[in-house]
């Protein structure tokens, strides 16, 4: 029993979701003497989804490994690749595989819906004592989950809050520098340290990355209008309905944000700034031909920049904000990048970053 309290004090210590999910295949494992265990993710529209693996970690391995961050999404598996993950998620029970080593699948769940699945292959057949403590632990994990997402997410839309955009800000630029298959409990644990969290923000600027980020802000044009007009409870269905437009838009690991009233940001990774601008006009039409309830057609207007070694989360934010400034004054419903507006002598790049900030 002492065990078994000690590894739940261990699963509910982390706020970070791939430490946690670590945590809870290494205590799985450790409690069953499991061959291994893994927790995978569903990803992707309804039309199209596949399986993202999370944590990995076999009886062997010192730590656990994971699809990389930025894993492209056609390579990842679809859900019928794997039968017995897929009935565990249509039953959303239990399902076990004879065979050595023995396979068992439960279903991940939240308070909404099925979100994944965890495999364990044990030498033998779990019994009705082992299927008990897992699904004790599944449910305090499921519960912890849960109080995550209300401390990290808008409550309206369910996108990721402002407060957690610093930490992810500075978690991706060194997750992005990892090869495929990179050691998650490692990664982690290095976004998770006091150092990272607790230094000032002048301290903890972006290391440069592989392949360039860039962060986007969009703004609704006219949101007040709509608003007044309609009223408030429309103007949350257009907010609702704008976040489910983004996801449908962006990649499954692109991260969105609402950072309060009509203002949303993503935060990305593409292969350069024409990429950017692609995906980013992809959203602006997308919404623009969007018939919203009531309301009818709105219009966004987005400024993004490419993220620069040295960047701080409100450096960044600032660039992009200034771009879409300039299309909220220069017509609306429209993309700028700020790095274009400079160079075409639009904007004035009076921000410089590195040891000194000048605003």
């Amino acid at each position: 029993m002492s065990q078994v309290v000690d590894q739940l004090a261990e699963l509910t210590a982390h706020r970070d979701r791939d430490v946690i999910d670590t945590t809870l295949a290494a205590a799985l494992r450790d409690l069953l003497q499991a061959e291994q265990v893994a927790i995978h993710r569903c990803v992707g529209e309804e039309a199209d989804r596949r399986w993202l693996t999370r944590a990995r970690l076999r009886r062997e391995d010192v730590a656990a490994t994971a699809d990389a961050l930025w894993t492209e999404f056609d390579d990842l598996p679809r859900l019928e690749a794997h039968p017995a993950r897929l009935l565990a998620l249509h039953q959303q029970a239990p399902v076990s595989l004879p065979g050595v080593p023995h396979l068992t699948v439960f279903p991940l769940t939240t308070d909404r819906e099925v979100v994944g699945v965890l495999e364990l292959q044990t030498t033998d057949a779990l019994d009705a004592g082992a299927h008990r403590l897992v699904a004790s632990i599944l449910r305090i994990y499921r519960n912890f989950q849960a109080l995550l997402d209300y401390s990290e997410r808008d409550t309206l839309t369910g996108l990721l809050n402002r407060k957690t955009f610093d930490e992810a800000f500075y978690k991706l630029a060194v997750s992005a520098g990892g090869a495929a298959g990179e050691s998650i409990g490692e990664a982690g644990q290095a976004a998770a340290a006091p150092s990272s969290s607790a230094a000032p923000e002048a301290e903890r600027r972006i290391l440069p990355a592989a392949q360039p980020h860039y962060i986007g802000v969009i703004d609704i044009d006219h949101f007040k209008l709509v608003n007044d007009n309609y009223g408030h409870l429309i103007g949350d269905e257009v907010l609702l309905l704008l976040s489910r437009l983004m996801r449908s838009v962006f990649r499954f690991h692109d991260r969105l944000y609402r950072f309060g009233g009509e203002e949303f940001v993503v935060l990305m990774r593409c292969a350069g700034d024409a990429e950017a601008g692609v995906a980013f006009e992809r959203l602006r039409a997308t919404v623009k031909a969007y018939a919203f309830p009531q309301v009818g057609s709105i219009s966004v207007a987005v400024g993004y920049t490419g993220l620069k070694p040295g960047d701080t989360p409100s450096s960044a934010f600032e660039r992009a904000d200034r771009a879409v400034y300039w299309s909220k004054t220069h017509g609306r419903n429209q993309v700028f990048n700020h790095a274009a507006l400079v160079a075409s002598g639009d904007l004035v790049d009076d921000f410089v970053v590195g040891d000194v900030e000048l605003f």
